[in-house]
């Protein structure tokens, strides 16, 4: 029985000191709102990944602006961000790297089905332009993110500056989703990805009070790619963990899923890893 008793609480032991390896690896991402909004992890990376390596992901949805931010102090293994101007200012910082683009869809500005400001199929400056002169209410995200950026970005190359003084521009400093109703509830104008506003209409049956209006211009183009935090920045990071998440996201096996990835019968994300 006394010898019972000795293989029994070193089986015990044993086994509480392997409680760490049992639990598995995690790896830590930064994520842009839109790969949340979606479901795109919820629903497909984070458990199929799991399924297929042993490896947790916990990831944290916010704009990409603070996503970086993340990575520069050291919180994440990983980033999965839409913003390659600022992906590049932090690789050449030393704080990402590795970077490999995975999949795209666009960006659209989206008003009530009434058009109070007659922007439908205007071209993005134009359009611009019409809603500045009408004074027609825009919500902004305001947040840094990519989407903020990339909008930021076209009032500019419109030829005006960023009308954050203006009482029609307002800056939510939310997520998509807030932002969008918040457009809604002001009979307004906003810009989101499509992939955002594909789940936004799924919520609403379909059938949703805030159309898309200006789609098709080249600048439009929105590309998703991941970065892994450079070791040399953090040494703490897990890289090899970053690594495998970027190869198993490029693989073709997952590139397949994003693709097949629908609400409405329509792509959210469209793969493109080379």
């Amino acid at each position: 029985m006394k010898r019972f008793c000795t293989l029994a609480l070193t089986l015990l032991l044993a086994l509480t000191f392997s409680l760490p390896a049992l639990a598995g690896k995690t790896l830590m991402m930064a994520t842009t709102t839109s790969t949340a909004n979606t479901g795109l992890l919820d629903d497909l990376i984070v458990p199929q990944f799991k399924n297929d390596t042993g490896i947790e992901i916990k990831f944290v949805a916010i704009g990409t602006g603070k996503a970086l931010k993340m990575a520069e102090n050291c919180d994440v293994d990983v980033v999965l961000v839409h913003a390659p101007g600022a992906e590049k200012a932090y690789m050449d910082k030393g704080v990402l790297t590795d970077r490999k683009e995975l999949m795209y869809n666009d960006f659209v500005i989206i008003g009530p089905e009434s058009d109070p400001a007659g922007v439908k199929g205007m071209s993005v400056t134009d359009a611009l332009k019409t809603i500045e002169a009408k004074k027609a209410v825009f919500a902004s995200r305001g947040d840094n993110s990519g989407t903020n950026k990339k909008e930021i970005s076209l009032w500019k190359s419109a030829g005006m500056g960023v009308p954050e003084k203006q009482n029609w521009y307002v800056q939510t400093g939310q997520g998509m989703l807030p932002t969008i109703n918040i457009a809604n509830e002001k009979d307004g104008y906003t810009m989101t990805d499509r992939g955002t506003y594909i789940k936004y209409a799924d919520t609403k049956g379909g059938n949703p009070p805030l159309k898309v209006l200006v789609e098709g211009d080249e600048v439009l183009f929105n590309q998703y790619s991941a970065l892994a935090v450079a070791p040399k920045h953090c040494a703490d990071a897990q890289y090899e963990l970053a690594k495998q998440f970027i190869a198993w996201m490029a693989s073709p096996a997952t590139q397949k899923a994003i693709s097949e990835f629908k609400l409405l019968g329509k792509k959210l994300f469209i793969p493109n890893a080379k």
